[in-house]
C-alpha cells in the first residue's frame, strides 16, 4: 500500500502552523519586556533558538509580524466583545451596549501590551495595511450593530444636530451604517472613540489617585456614553 501524498504536506502545514504561534508567542514576550518600537526579527529568532534566515520564511519582515500581531489582537478583541454580546442578545439595547463596553475593558486589562499595540503610541516607521481594517472594526461594527437593533426597536433617540454637521452624518451613516438615521452618528462615533479613551486612561494610569472604585465608574460612564448616542431603555 502506497501512502497518501496528503499525509506528508498535511504535517507540514501543522508544523508551519505550530512554528507561526510560537514566534508570534515570542514576539509578544518581546512586546511586554521591551515594546513595539523595539521589536526585532533577529530578537525574536534569538529567543526561540532560531536563525533569523529560518524565521524570515514565516515573516519576510518585522513589518509583516507587526501586522499578524494586530491583526490577531484586534480578533481577540473582537471576539471577547461579541462573546459578552450574545450572552445578553436578548435585553434591551442599553444593557447589550454596556456589556460591549465592560468586555472591551476587561479584555484591555487581561492583555494590556496588546491593546498598547494597536491602540497606544504609534509604531514608528510602521503604517498598518488595509489588511488589518475588518479585524479592527469589529467592535465598532458591532456598537453600530446595537444602535441600529435599538432604531429598529424604537430605543433610539438621535441626539440634536448642528446644521453645519448635517452633511457630515449623511456621508457617516452612508459609508459606516445604512439603515441609522444620520443625525444618530456623530454621538455613535463620538461615544466609540470616548469609550477607547476611557480605557487607556486606565489601562496607562492616568486614572490614579483619581478613580478608585474603577469598575462601578466604568460601567456608570459607559451607561451614559449609551445615553449620550441616544440609546433609551434600561442597562440591566
Amino acid at each position: 500500500m502506497t501512502s497518501s501524498p496528503s499525509a506528508p504536506l498535511g504535517a507540514r502545514a501543522r508544523a508551519r502552523t505550530e512554528v507561526t504561534a510560537a514566534i508570534k508567542d515570542a514576539a509578544r514576550r518581546r512586546l511586554a519586556a521591551e515594546g513595539a518600537a523595539r521589536l526585532s526579527l533577529r530578537a525574536v529568532a534569538r529567543e526561540l533558538g532560531m536563525v533569523s534566515s529560518a524565521l524570515y520564511r514565516y515573516f519576510p519582515s518585522r513589518d509583516d509580524l507587526l501586522t499578524a500581531l494586530i491583526t490577531d489582537a484586534y480578533d481577540s478583541l473582537g471576539e471577547a466583545a461579541e462573546t459578552a454580546h450574545a450572552r445578553v442578545a436578548d435585553a434591551a439595547s442599553l444593557r447589550r451596549w454596556t456589556a460591549v463596553c465592560e468586555a472591551v475593558r476587561h479584555w484591555a486589562l487581561a492583555h494590556p501590551h496588546e491593546y498598547a499595540l494597536i491602540y497606544g503610541t504609534p509604531v514608528p516607521g510602521y503604517s498598518a495595511p488595509d489588511a488589518t481594517v475588518p479585524a479592527a472594526s469589529r467592535v465598532g461594527l458591532l456598537l453600530l450593530g446595537v444602535a441600529r437593533d435599538a432604531h429598529e426597536r424604537g430605543e433610539l433617540t438621535a441626539p440634536p444636530l448642528p446644521p453645519e454637521l448635517a452633511p457630515e452624518a449623511d456621508r457617516m451613516a452612508a459609508d459606516l451604517a445604512p439603515g441609522l438615521p444620520p443625525a444618530a452618528m456623530p454621538s455613535l462615533i463620538a461615544a466609540w472613540a470616548q469609550l477607547f479613551g476611557l480605557v487607556g486612561f486606565e489601562l496607562f494610569g492616568q486614572f490614579e489617585r483619581v478613580v478608585e472604585a474603577r469598575e462601578e465608574f466604568f460601567r456608570h460612564a459607559a451607561v451614559r456614553l449609551g445615553r449620550a448616542a441616544g440609546l433609551t431603555g434600561e442597562d440591566t
